[in-house]
């Protein structure tokens, strides 16, 4: 039975309708350029709303000594040096720009009684430099980015699941998929193709991301296009993710509730912050409080679901209502716990893919001609541990100037190369899938793979852990020859959940190969076997499935940044 295929074309697909994808969207249609979007769930529900705490940018409405050479001296130190400084200069020389914009798109910040945009401190910021709207700035941010595109009649198709990026002689030329309930099949051909979809998180157990986003869609997408992957190994570790219910896991309490006074208690009622940073107990840093929490599990002295306390009670009920009411009403939804009585069982969870596909800071270009990857999809900005607040303004920057860069492009070619081999062999890898009858399931793989790299490549790392990753990994993937998809009436999630397991499966390698070639402790990457920083390793690692690890240098940091940077306390402040 022939399957009907809608054949389409633009000067720039963006792929990813989240914060990223809308921003570079957005400026290629407010330049005249021809732009199609797609995403495989509505842009109201995407990823990025579920993003509370601000954007950064060096405005000093709050803090006038506050400059963008401090905020790329911060972001650099919180990197742990790994961070690419020219990335790192980019981004907060245009974090202005990127507040402006969104003002612009009529953005509601809070304010200070003057009119100015209110900023607070976020984790190791030198000044206040975190713009917000309450605790709901992501939502905030979509829902600007999201009428701005409306406005703009930016064409969005939300149900089209992209499985391959077409590319002829190492130049892309669009993408192939298919719609997730119908299953007709799309051919988009563009000069130019932006990937924003996302990071890697979803590859372990319990993650802050929702059941089937963060699955590594880009770096699988763009590696088999012929692009590499940098710093895989390098994910944070959030360490107030709920534990219950099942299909809520992961789900994050803010760090707010830490900023605010709560206490992070053992199964023996012990404040354990004490014997890890005694000075700053719960304001530690991200990294460290997910690594004690972790170590208070792992070494015994954790809940009997394998968690921690994160109590506060002790806590005026005014305090928790009028600075914590998320967080008081997401346990409400999800456990029927008030907060104010009870204490909340919490553990470490994966939230942010740091490392990414490897791409030009200039303009996020990759080693394939004409695509461009952009926001959690994308390496560079963070290094070792990501500077809270940086989540945000990196996609409003990198929106803005890839888009024009993707803009660029598509405007020199005299000609858009197409391949029909190309076609017909993304067309034959889904055909391939959807005539598997065998008898292994994918949501049991998918499981298999984060139980794997749960217990072999979470918070604590060491060599043997992670060779045995690898071979679980092997044993998987022959498994995976074996896959029965079943798609029915309510449309095709389970060749999509196929999919994403091919995704997983990629970004797990890359994520276990890297992380064993990076034989030292830094930042987010605790190796238990290596507990030192080691300076040869002050490298970026890039991987491909071709080479597998290879080390690449860091650019020099500029002396006007590097005589700024410096330990910046977090006493007193949010931590993110």
């Amino acid at each position: 039975m022939s399957v009907r295929e809608h054949r389409l074309a633009t000067s720039v697909l963006v792929v990813g309708t989240g914060g990223a994808g809308l921003r570079a969207a957005i400026e290629l249609a407010e330049a005249g350029v021809s732009v199609l979007a797609l995403g495989k769930r509505p842009p109201t529900d995407a990823h990025t709303t579920l993003a509370a705490g601000g954007i950064n940018a060096a405005l000093a409405t709050m803090d006038a000594a506050d400059t963008w050479q401090q905020h790329a001296a911060d972001t650099l130190r919180e990197g742990y040096l790994l961070a690419d400084p020219r990335a790192v200069e980019i981004v907060c020389r245009n974090a202005a720009e990127g507040i402006h914009d969104l003002e612009r798109y009529g953005m509601r910040f809070d304010r200070r009684p003057d009119g100015r945009i209110a900023q607070r401190f976020f984790g190791a910021h030198t000044y206040r430099r975190t713009a917000y709207a309450g605790d709901f700035t992501g939502l905030e941010l979509q829902r600007a980015l999201r009428e701005r595109a409306e406005q703009l009649a930016v064409p969005i198709l939300s149900t089209v699941y992209v499985t391959r990026l077409l590319v002829d002689d190492g130049r892309v030329f669009g993408v192939y998929g298919f719609d997730l309930v119908d299953g007709s099949r799309y051919v988009v051909h563009a000069d130019a193709v932006i990937l924003a979809t996302g990071g890697h998180t979803r590859v372990w157990r319990r993650s802050s991301s929702r059941r089937d986003e963060n699955v590594g869609d880009s770096f699988r997408l763009a590696v088999e296009a012929g692009a590499r992957l940098r710093d895989a190994e390098l994910v944070q570790f959030h360490p107030s993710g709920l534990l219950s219910p099942e299909d809520a896991a992961g789900t994050l309490v803010s760090e707010a509730a830490r900023g605010e006074g709560g206490h992070l208690l053992n199964a023996d009622g012990e404040r354990y912050m004490a014997r890890y940073d005694p000075e700053r107990m719960e304001l530690s840093t991200r990294d460290r409080v997910a690594l004690a929490s972790y170590t208070e599990i792992k070494e015994g002295r954790g809940t009997p679901a394998g968690g921690v306390w994160l109590d506060l009670t002790h806590l005026p009920r005014e305090v928790v209502f009028e600075r914590l009411p998320r967080v008081h009403q997401t346990l409400l939804d999800l456990q029927m716990l008030d907060v104010t009585r009870e204490p909340i069982e919490v553990a470490p969870t994966a939230h942010y893919s740091m490392g990414g596909v490897q791409v030009r800071p200039d303009d996020h270009g990759t080693d394939v001609e004409g695509l461009f990857v952009i926001g959690e999809a994308a390496s560079g900005l963070h290094g070792a541990n990501r500077l809270g607040g940086n989540s945000l303004i990196e996609l409003l920057v990198y929106g803005r100037l890839t888009g024009r860069a993707a803009a660029d492009h598509s405007a020199r070619l005299a000609s858009q190369p197409r391949s029909r081999a190309a076609e017909i062999e993304a067309a034959d890898a889904v055909d391939h899938l959807l005539a598997a009858e065998g008898t292994e399931n994918v949501r049991a793989l998918q499981r298999a793979v984060r139980d794997l790299m749960t217990e072999h490549a979470g918070v604590v790392r060491d060599g043997p852990g992670l060779t045995a990753g690898l071979a679980a990994l092997d044993a998987v993937e022959e498994r995976v020859a074996d896959l029965g998809i079943h798609p029915d009436i309510s449309g095709f999630q389970d060749l999509a959940h196929a999919f994403d397991l091919a995704s997983s499966v990629l970004s797990a390698r890359a994520t276990l190969e890297c992380a064993r070639e990076r034989r030292e402790t830094r930042g987010c990457h605790n190796r238990s076997d290596h507990p030192d920083t080691d300076p040869t390793l002050q490298v970026n690692l890039l991987w491909s499935p071709a080479t597998g690890v290879s080390r690449e240098p860091l650019p020099e940091i500029p002396d006007e940044i590097r005589r700024l940077m410096r330990d910046v306390s977090t006493q007193g402040k949010l931590v993110e």
